[in-house]
């Protein structure tokens, strides 16, 4: 249990200094940290109006399932898996959830 605290800590901060930022320089989308600590879900989405048109997209979703960190959607540029790393999470306890179940034995990190 103290494994999935110190994970659910990390992906927070994450989330939380990446939503300092303004979303596509529109000041109108606000970054919304969606937290779900009995399950173990985590997501930060983009909602509102860049002048006339309607944004609701997600743009980091993490699990922790079985004590590992499945990435589940990253549509930034940035490596969060090494990100993680440099947080104390091991590379074993990351999964790329969006990579197919063939290919994640390729990508150097957990299969599930």
């Amino acid at each position: 249990m103290e494994k999935v605290n110190k994970y659910q800590q990390v992906i927070l901060s994450f989330m939380k200094d990446y939503a300092q930022h303004p979303y596509r320089n529109a000041p109108e989308i606000e970054l919304q940290i969606l937290s779900d600590y009995e399950n173990n879900h985590f997501q930060l989405v983009a909602v509102g109006w860049d002048k006339n048109k309607f944004f609701h997209d997600t743009i980091f979703h993490f699990d922790i399932k079985n004590e590992k960190i499945w990435i589940q959607r990253n549509e930034t540029d940035i490596l969060v898996a090494d990100l993680l790393m440099s947080k104390g999470v091991n590379r074993e306890d990351i999964i790329l959830g969006f990579v197919p179940l063939y290919a994640r034995p390729y990508s150097g990190f957990a299969v599930a």
